[in-house]
C-alpha cells in the first residue's frame, strides 16, 4: 500500500513531470500514474518521509524531516479533514479538495515551496475543481 504525507497529495495534483532529480521525477510520475489511472487504489497518510521522499536526491539538502515540512503536511491534512493513519482513496481526496480547497490555499500554505512560482499547484486544483482528476504527464 502507498504512503503518503499531507503536503505530497497538493504535490501530486500539481505534478507535470519536474523534479529534484530523474529519479525523484521519475518515481513521482509512477505515484501520479498509478492514481491517476486507478483513483480507487488506496493509500495511507503518514508522518514524516513517504513513498516520494524515498527517492529525494542524496546531493541536495534533505528537507523530509524538516519542522517547516511537517507544518505544511499538518496544514493540508486540516484542510482536507484528514489525518495521520487515515487510509483512503484518490478520488476521495479529490472529493475533499472540490469540497473544501481553492486554488489561494497553495499560496497560503506553500508560501515559500520553490515549486509555487510556476502556478502549476493552483492549476491542478482548478482542475479537480472542473472534475478532471490528475493532470495527465508525459
Amino acid at each position: 500500500m502507498l504512503q503518503l504525507r499531507g503536503h505530497h497529495l497538493f504535490c501530486l495534483i500539481g505534478f507535470r513531470g519536474m523534479g529534484y532529480s530523474e529519479e525523484y521525477a521519475d518515481n513521482m510520475k509512477k505515484v501520479h500514474a498509478q492514481l491517476r489511472q486507478n483513483p480507487h487504489t488506496p493509500f495511507q497518510l503518514i508522518a514524516g518521509a513517504d513513498d516520494l521522499c524515498a527517492k529525494f536526491p542524496c546531493d541536495q539538502p534533505y528537507h523530509c524531516d524538516a519542522e517547516r515540512v511537517a507544518q505544511q503536511d499538518a496544514a493540508f491534512l486540516q484542510k482536507l479533514q484528514l489525518q495521520i493513519g487515515d487510509v483512503l482513496t484518490w478520488h476521495e481526496v479529490e472529493q475533499r479538495v472540490k469540497k473544501s480547497v481553492t486554488p489561494a490555499v497553495i499560496h497560503e500554505v506553500c508560501f515559500d515551496c520553490s515549486w509555487r512560482e510556476y502556478g502549476v499547484c493552483e492549476e491542478g486544483v482548478g482542475h479537480i475543481q472542473q472534475n478532471k482528476g490528475l493532470y495527465p504527464v508525459t
